[in-house]
């Protein structure tokens, strides 16, 4: 399966890594692709993956808001 979406607030790559860092916690996760300069976030994942769940640890790093 595969989730995309957008996150306001990006700023340099340690955001991205931060992102990345995050989809290692969510053994579901097969891969994360962050574009720090769009703010696109594309994820492999097997089904069962709350995708609320990751997206509010998203947001929870710091001034992230995901659109």
């Amino acid at each position: 399966m595969k989730s995309e979406f957008i996150v306001k607030g990006f700023h340099c790559a340690s955001c991205g890594m931060l992102v990345k860092d995050v989809a290692e916690d969510f053994p579901e996760i097969t891969s994360c692709e962050v574009d720090v300069k769009t703010g696109k976030v594309v994820v492999e994942h097997k089904e069962g993956l709350d995708i609320t769940k990751f997206k509010k640890e998203i947001e929870s790093l710091g001034d992230y808001k995901i659109i």
